[in-house]
């Protein structure tokens, strides 16, 4: 059962977004944030979808890339653990735009039926668990581009105008986000969202290694997080139990299966895992 406590405020690991249009300075602005975080450009892994745009800055210095040419959820899911695996203390996943473009375009490859998203969704949020369960400094690059409303004049008339830019991703992302930069394309960034007060409310800037530098003196500044095996509370581990169970394809067990890596010493968990496989595997009458 869980025990009521004082509030303390615990150390962390920063999850940071970047959005803007083509030329807005996403990739470097990344780049240079992430130094400032960890002062070793070794420690440093960029998970490239952009064309090998990572490689335009190697002037900067020995950061590592890892080329994605694939963008279902579960190749992201990969290329995150292997860049943990290495030691990574900060992750750029650049971008996140690609992953949401490939959902889009398989759920209509199965048919285009609002309950097709239930085969896709489980493995978008896997994803999206990765990144957020991660135990290294995640920093996701998003598109933006010009977004439109279609409204209806006087006349009865249908009029389509301009609605502002929007994150080309899931809604509801920045809500997972510690902190959510908007850059313009003269590299102006501003903060749609932001948890730690650094930023929100601030006239706009340029973000350099400085802004890195502030962003980890916040996620140090705090006592060690409390211990827990599973890295999951009761609650979120019956979710996973449950969301194993209702898998219905190979396709979302696997993405489930990577998405709750804390889970893989826990034997129930992995029998379920087993015994939902063969039943996946088992062709129906």
């Amino acid at each position: 059962m869980a025990q009521l406590r004082t509030a303390t405020r615990q150390k962390a690991k920063i999850r940071l977004g970047l959005s803007a249009v083509s030329g807005g300075g996403k990739t470097y602005s990344a780049l240079l944030i992430a130094y400032g975080m960890t002062e070793d450009w070794s420690k440093i892994a960029i998970i490239d979808t952009e064309n090998g745009s990572a490689d335009l800055y190697a002037h900067l210095g020995d950061y590592n890339v890892l080329a994605m040419t694939k963008y279902a959820p579960e190749d992201y899911i990969r290329a995150i653990k292997e860049c943990e695996d290495a030691g990574m203390e900060v992750i750029i996943v650049d971008s996140i735009t690609h992953e949401w473009e490939w959902c889009l375009q398989e759920q209509e490859r199965l048919g285009g039926r609002y309950q097709d998203w239930a085969k896709v969704t489980p493995r978008h949020n896997a994803f999206v668990k990765s990144m957020i369960q991660s135990h290294s400094h995640i920093i996701t690059t998003v598109r933006r581009k010009q977004d439109y409303d279609m409204t209806k004049d006087g006349q009865g008339k249908i009029k389509v105008e301009k609605a502002g830019l929007k994150e080309v991703t899931r809604d509801g992302w920045e809500y997972e986000l510690t902190i959510n930069l908007e850059m313009d394309v003269k590299h102006y960034a501003t903060a749609s969202k932001d948890r730690t007060g650094l930023f929100m409310d601030k006239p706009a800037f340029i973000p350099t290694t400085e802004t890195g530098k502030m962003i980890k003196e916040w996620c140090e500044t705090g006592v060690k997080p409390i211990v827990n095996t599973n890295n999951l509370d009761e609650q979120e581990t019956m979710l996973a139990f449950e969301e194993v169970q209702n898998s219905d394809t190979m396709q979302n067990l696997q993405a489930l299966w990577e998405s709750y890596q804390t889970l893989h010493a826990n034997k129930e968990f992995c029998l379920l895992v087993t015994q939902k496989k063969k039943e996946l595997a088992t062709p129906k009458n």
